[in-house]
C-alpha cells in the first residue's frame, strides 16, 4: 500500500506514531547569493524513527542537514522542534536544544586526544578543576559500546580513518541528543563496524531518538531507514514508507533516470607489457616482501580488510613512508623517495582523504587544479589565462559542477571535489594512477560517471590501480584483483576468479571451497 502524501510532501506517520514531529522544516528555501540551493523544502524527524534522506551529490541534502542543526540558516520558511517555530542562531544553541550533527568530514582536533575531543566544549568538572578519570572512564565505556579499542588517551592525528569516524559517534552520543543527525556515518566504516553502528541506532530508536540518515549505500538506507526522502536538485522528489521502494527504485529517483550498466565493459590488459615492477616491497611494519606487476592499459585491484596494508602500499610506492624493495617503471630501475620524484617518474596518488592531503579546501577551484602541475603554468609569474583554460578544460572532461568558478572548494560537494582532485593529478600527465577509495562518500550517479573515466584512463594507455573497500567495486570494475593480508598478497585472481567468495577467503586467510587439511 503507498504512503499517502501530504501537503507538506511527507507520508501519513505509521499507526501508533505521534503526529507532531521532533524536528521539521517547513517550506525552507536557502540561496547562496543570486543561486537557490533549496526549494521548499518539508520533512519531519519522528521520535523513535530513522528517516533517510538520499540524493545525488550537489542535491542538497547538506545544506538541509545544516539547516537543521543550526550551521545554516534558512532564506525563508521555518524549522519547527515540537511543533514550535525555532530559530538557532548557531550549532551550540541547537545542540543544547537536543539536535546534534555527526558530521561526514572529521570535525576533529588532530593534535587532542581521544578523550580531549569527545568531551572538548562540554568538559566534565569536579570543582574549578577538569575531571579527567571520569571522562577517560566515560571515554573508555563509549568505546566499548562501540567495539572500539582505542586508549582515550591516543592523539587523534595517529589512529585510522575509520577509528575517527568511531570517534565522531561517540563523540555525539555524549551530547544526549533528542534529533540525531547522520551525515554518511559508515563511509569509513568497516562492515562489521557498521554492524556496531546499527545496533546503537536500533538502541536510541527504542529510547526515542529521532534520527535523520544520509548515505550512498543504498542496501543500508533499504535495512535500517523506517521512511526515504528523495532529494534532487534541491528539491524534494519522493518520499516512502520502508518497503515502498527497493534499491533500484531509490537510485533511479535519485538521478532521475533509469541506471543499468553500472560498470563498463572489462578490456584485460593480457600480453600489454609490463610498466610497474615492484618485487620484495616494504614498508616499515604494515608491509612485508610484497612483489607485483602493473601492464599498460590495465585496472589493477587492491583488496582487503582495512589494516591489510593497501594504502601503506601505495604510500610506500610514491615515497610519502620510508621503504625498501625494488621499483621499476618500462624496466627501468626508480628510487621513488618523495612525491615529487614519484610524479616525475610517471606515478601519481588521488588519496583516501581527499580533504586532508588533496585538497586546499579555503581555495578556488583554479588554485586546487593547477597545484601539483605549477611549473606549466608558471616562469617568473604564474599564467592565470593558462589557468582558466586549463580549469575550462577541466570542467568539461570531467563534468565538475559548482554555481560558479570562484566557489571556495570546500563548498562543492564530495563528488564534485572527487572529480576535481582527478582532474588534477591527471595535469601531470601520468603513465601510473593510484586512486586510494575513489568512490568513498560519492552518490550512485557520480559513481557511475567516475568508474566510465577511470575506463577512460585505461582506455587511454594510462595504468591505473584502485584500492577499494566496496566489493561491488573491485569485482565490477577492476581486470586483475591482488588481495592482501596482514601486510603480504595473499593472492591475485583474474577473470571469472573475480568474485566476492574468492576475494573474501584469501582477505580472511581460508581455504579455497572443497579444500581441508586431511
Amino acid at each position: 500500500m503507498q504512503a499517502t502524501t501530504l501537503q507538506s510532501g511527507q507520508p501519513e506517520p505509521p499507526p501508533g506514531q505521534a503526529a507532531v514531529p521532533a524536528l521539521a522544516l517547513r517550506n525552507v528555501q536557502r540561496s547562496f547569493g543570486p543561486i537557490r540551493i533549496l526549494h521548499d523544502i518539508g520533512i519531519e524527524l519522528h521520535a523513535g524513527e530513522v528517516h533517510a534522506l538520499i540524493g545525488e551529490n550537489g542535491a542538497g541534502k547538506s545544506t538541509t542537514m545544516k539547516i537543521m542543526s543550526g550551521y545554516l540558516a534558512p532564506s525563508a520558511g521555518e524549522i519547527l522542534l515540537d511543533g514550535v517555530p525555532v530559530s538557532f542562531a548557531r550549532s551550540r544553541e541547537a545542540e543544547a536544544r537536543g539536535v546534534t550533527l555527526i558530521h561526514q568530514e572529521f570535525n576533529l582536533a588532530q593534535l587532542l586526544s581521544v578523550e580531549q575531543n569527545i568531551f572538548l566544549g562540554h568538559e566534565l568538572k569536579r570543582g574549578w578543576l577538569l575531571d579527567h578519570a571520569t571522562m577517560r572512564a566515560q571515554t573508555r565505556d563509549l568505546l566499548a559500546r562501540l567495539e572500539t579499542p582505542l586508549d582515550p588517551r591516543a592523539q587523534v592525528s595517529s589512529i585510522s580513518v575509520p577509528e575517527k569516524q568511531m570517534v565522531e559517534i561517540a563523540k555525539a552520543l555524549t551530547r544526549q541528543a533528542r534529533v540525531l543527525i547522520m551525515d554518511e556515518p559508515t563511509a569509513a566504516l568497516t562492515n562489521r563496524e557498521t554492524s556496531v553502528l546499527f545496533k546503537q541506532i536500533e538502541r536510541l530508536k527504542a529510547e526515542g531518538v529521532a534520527i535523520l540518515y544520509t548515505s550512498h549505500k543504498l542496501d543500508e538506507v533499504a535495512r535500517i531507514a523506517d521512511r526515504v526522502t528523495v532529494m534532487r536538485d534541491g528539491r524534494i522528489v519522493r518520499s516512502a514508507l520502508r518497503g515502498e521502494m527497493n534499491e533500484d527504485q531509490m537510485a533511479e529517483a535519485m538521478v532521475g533516470r533509469e541506471l543499468s550498466d553500472m560498470f563498463p565493459a572489462k578490456r584485460p590488459a593480457d600480453g600489454a607489457p609490463p610498466v610497474l615492477e615492484v618485487q620484495r616491497f616494504s614498508v616499515g611494519d604494515a608491509v612485508r616482501d610484497v612483489s607485483f606487476t602493473l601492464r599498460r592499459g590495465e585496472i589493477l585491484g587492491f583488496a582487503g580488510l582495512v589494516g591489510s596494508g593497501r594504502t601503506e602500499l601505495m604510500e610506500g610506492l610514491i615515497g610519502v613512508r620510508h621503504s625498501s624493495g625494488s621499483v621499476a617503471i618500462n624496466g627501468a630501475p626508480v628510487h621513488l623517495h618523495s612525491v615529487e620524484a614519484a610524479m616525475a617518474a610517471g606515478l601519481v596518488y588521488l588519496p583516501e582523504d581527499r580533504k586532508e592531503h588533496g585538497l586546499i579546501l579555503t581555495q578556488d577551484m583554479r588554485r586546487n587544479l593547477t597545484l601539483l602541475a605549477l611549473k606549466k603554468f608558471s616562469n617568473l609569474l604564474v599564467d592565470k589565462r593558462a589557468e582558466e583554460a586549463a580549469l575550462d578544460r577541466a570542467i568539461q572532461e570531467f563534468d565538475i559542477r559548482a554555481p560558479e568558478r570562484s566557489v571556495l572548494v570546500g563548498n562543492l560537494s564530495g563528488g564534485n571535489q572527487q572529480k576535481l582532485l582527478l582532474a588534477k593529478i591527471m595535469l601531470a600527465d601520468p603513465q601510473i594512477v593510484i586512486i586510494d577509495e575513489p568512490t568513498r562518500g560519492i552518490d550512485v550517479g557520480t559513481k557511475q560517471q567516475f568508474y566510465g573515466f577511470i575506463h577512460r584512463l585505461a582506455g587511454a594507455g594510462h595504468s591505473v590501480i584502485v584500492i577499494s573497500s566496496e566489493m561491488t567495486e573491485v569485482i565490477g570494475l577492476c581486470d586483475r584483483v591482488a588481495v592482501m593480508r596482514r601486510g603480504r598478497i595473499a593472492g591475485e585472481v583474474q577473470g571469472m576468479d573475480v568474485n566476492e567468495d574468492t576475494i573474501v577467503r584469501l582477505a580472511m586467510g581460508l581455504e579455497k571451497k572443497g579444500n581441508s587439511n586431511g
